[in-house]
């Protein structure tokens, strides 16, 4: 049949980035979209499609809280890096996590009781295990955003603003949440598309390579900052979060994820936050793909939204190999996520995730 005017052009299918394969039989397909962007902004490698609209979800959040170091809250209570770096994290509800919110906020003059957060139970599997066998329910400080909303509380404290209203949109705390989100996004504030992520705070509609271009800014806020004055006024924050989530990575996620491993692996080489529907963002310091290599930054979305995580690990960890960050020895330590499987009782393999980037070959062990 011919084609009209009036007939849109057919979206082409995003490329293929994870197989999962049961007894050599494809079984499901995983499609997605990365790209990788210089502190320049300038896009250095992408595949699918770099504009690709997401939302930011959790891998806002070293970004967000900006907004609490500029308000000189951090130098106020004497905020240390652990500390600093549970406030710009997915937690997995670990004790040590538990423990750290607890001495912050107790700090502040401030309660558990006041997160307006829902309880959860923790996600690292070894600690949930152990609550149920203890007979303990959910609780807010297990929740993976209580940091998250911990820092909007701890702003609304040192604003000397209400706090029983900390989350809500028109709240102070969220406005100069947004006043800095949009600055790194350079954007005005009122042009931000926002949306309410599960937690119920603030998310933001941007491309997939915006979020490229903000963890290179997170990577190397000197260099990112350029001759933008408005995110010159932001690099010292940056850096204080920045080397605060590079000092305790156990704190960002937990010891069974992604984040975490990869900057244990890599240290001082990167900074990665995941966030929901499949998205990951990756800053590149400087020297990470080499001898007086740039910053750069990265960003994975999964179209699927990977219920599971398996193939937004796969393709990450994948991807990182194939851009020279990692080498052959990181695979293997790294194998569980970058090949993700099951297999039986007798150690026969069930299924298996296969990451499938087209991206140049993984380089050969030396």
């Amino acid at each position: 049949m011919a084609r009209t005017a009036a007939t849109p052009e057919p979206v082409p299918a995003p490329p293929v980035l994870v197989e999962v394969r049961r007894a050599g039989i494809v079984e499901s397909r995983h499609r997605g979209h990365l790209v990788l962007v210089g502190t320049d902004g300038e896009v250095e490698t992408a595949v699918g499609d770099p504009s690709l609209p997401v939302t930011l979800r959790s891998a806002v959040k070293p970004f967000s809280l900006v907004a609490l170091v500029e308000s000189g809250a951090v130098e106020a209570l004497r905020i240390s890096d652990e500390e600093l770096a549970i406030l710009a994290a997915s937690h997995a509800g670990e004790d040590r996590h538990v423990r750290t919110l607890i001495a912050l906020l107790r700090r502040a003059g401030l309660t558990p009781g006041s997160l307006r957060c829902s309880a959860a139970m923790p996600t690292d599997p070894a600690t949930h295990a152990r609550l149920l066998r203890d007979g303990e329910g959910p609780g807010v400080l297990r929740h993976p955003c209580s940091g998250f909303h911990a820092a909007s509380l701890l702003l609304a404290r040192h604003g000397e603003w209400s706090i029983d209203d900390y989350d809500a949109p028109e709240h102070p705390a969220q406005k100069a949440i947004r006043t800095v989100v949009a600055r790194i996004l350079r954007t005005p504030p009122a042009k931000l598309q926002t949306g309410i992520d599960d937690c119920g705070l603030a998310t933001y509609a941007v491309r997939l390579d915006e979020v490229a271009r903000a963890y290179a800014l997170l990577a190397d806020p000197e260099r990112g900052a350029g001759r933008d004055r408005a995110l010159q006024l932001t690099v010292p924050a940056l850096l204080r979060i920045r080397d605060a989530i590079l000092a305790a990575p156990e704190m960002v996620a937990g010891v069974a994820s992604l984040d975490t491993q990869l900057m244990k692996r890599k240290p001082g080489a990167l900074v990665a936050k995941g966030g929901a529907e499949g998205l990951r963002g990756v800053g590149l310091l400087p020297g990470a793909r080499g001898v007086a290599s740039p910053a750069a930054g990265f960003a994975l979305s999964i179209e699927d939204g990977d219920p599971t995580g398996r193939a937004s690990r796969a393709a990450t960890v994948d991807a990182l190999a194939r851009l020279r960050i990692l080498d052959a020895e990181d695979l293997r330590a790294l194998a569980a996520a970058h090949r993700p499987s099951a297999r039986a009782a007798d150690g026969s393999l069930i299924w298996e995730a296969i990451p499938a980037v087209p991206l140049p070959p993984i380089p050969e062990p030396r």
